[in-house]
């Protein structure tokens, strides 16, 4: 199924450090990387680096003054409020112009290598900063990668692209970013901005033609239910919309594990989102896949083997979920986190899911935030909502 897959990396991605203490602690990428080359994973991807975003790449989509702001911050390393860095979720540092531009070109990379045809897919695991705003940081991202990414090609003339986020929290910035544009498809699965940040991803939210596409979940839906929620959206507007790339942003905060939200995925589940997603890669966009990282805060249980999972779906050859961690990477874990480590890459679950097509029930939360959705933005689409 798979053509040759790239992984972007550059070992000064984990310069990307808001402090200790910050959630987003860059340890979880070091330990993803070194979990994928544990399990040989990485022999079976072109491993490539990468340069820095230039400022007239960043300004494809963010403000020239946001940019020439954030410089001034890294100059120095003192907060600018008006740009939303120095608040405890944007923390300044010396230097993170210089991070975030890093991240930015990791992407554009990735972006790159698929539409000059290097490669098929193309995944950077420090990537999917989705937050950031044209002239605004928030929620733990500065530069929009995703966004950056997919501006580059719609000036290379491409003309249709997909962008589907799974992170738990809404996709707001890449959405904000191409609400008014019908060449993007952002399609955004979140828990339901009633209890989580940003507070935005309403159903209503439906851009330009109906190409803002968001299913807002009700905290402590699990596997089945996402999964449900994911095959009654994402696979119908993918198909009708034929987009030339597909750009997803992997964040793996929906697991129950994790401390900043209250989905309760598990690994298992993700992992077979991440298989759908590659399936409809080749299904509807000849298989041009570019996949990032995104949120996720349990640093040593879930991110390093969830990514590791995506990287290797990416390769064509998925892990086996009863594979052991192996004993070098848990002694890193034990080195650098003190923590203890997953000792095989599943959590012992084997995701099902009715699909929609067997019946919508009103009382549940879960088909009641599906029907919202299909009901706000499958008509623009032509696609009837009713299962």
């Amino acid at each position: 199924m798979s053509g040759p897959a790239r992984v972007i990396w550059d070992d000064d991605l984990t310069s990307y450090d808001f402090g200790p203490g910050h959630p987003l602690a860059p340890v979880r990428v070091e330990l993803t990387m070194a979990l994928a080359r544990e399990l040989g994973v990485l022999d079976k991807v072109e491993l490539t680096g990468c340069g820095p975003a230039t400022d007239d790449e960043l300004s494809l989509v963010h403000k020239r003054d946001y940019v020439e702001a954030v410089k001034r911050v890294s100059a120095d390393g003192r907060g600018d409020l008006s740009v939303g860095l120095g608040t405890s979720d944007n923390p300044a540092f010396a230097g993170v112009h210089e991070a975030s531009a890093l991240i930015a070109g990791a992407t554009l990379a990735a972006a790159r290598s698929v539409f000059e045809g290097a490669s098929l897919h193309a995944v950077n695991v420090a990537g999917g900063l989705h937050h950031a705003m044209a002239g605004m940081a928030s929620g733990f991202c500065v530069y929009n990668d995703p966004a950056v990414a997919i501006a580059w090609l719609l000036s290379q003339g491409v003309s249709k692209i997909a962008y589907v986020d799974v992170d738990v929290h809404h996709g707001d910035g890449v959405q904000a970013l191409f609400y008014d544009d019908p060449r993007v498809l952002t399609i955004s699965l979140h828990e339901s901005p009633r209890t989580l940040f940003p507070g935005t991803g309403w159903p209503g939210e439906t851009g330009a033609e109906g190409t803002a596409v968001n299913v807002a979940l009700p905290a402590g839906c699990g596997d089945s239910g996402w999964l449900r929620a994911f095959h009654a959206v994402v696979p119908p507007l993918l198909r009708d919309f034929q987009p030339e790339f597909l750009v997803t942003q992997h964040g793996c905060d929906s697991h129950a594990l994790d401390p900043l939200a209250n989905l309760m995925l598990s690994i298992d589940g993700q992992r077979t989102a991440y298989a759908e997603l590659h399936k409809l890669a080749h299904e509807t966009a000849g298989g041009r896949w570019i996949a990032t990282g995104g949120g996720g805060y349990e640093l040593v249980q879930v991110v390093p083997r969830v990514w590791t999972h995506l990287i290797a779906e990416a390769s064509g050859h998925p892990i086996d979920p009863a594979t052991p961690t192996g004993e070098a990477w848990r002694e890193l874990v034990r080195e650098r986190t003190r923590e203890v480590p997953p000792l095989t890459m599943t959590d012992g679950r084997h995701p099902e899911f009715l699909d929609i097509s067997s019946g919508y029930d009103p009382a549940d939360p879960i088909d009641r935030a599906i029907m919202a959705t299909r009901n706000a933005v499958f008509p623009y689409h032509g696609l009837d909502p009713l299962p």
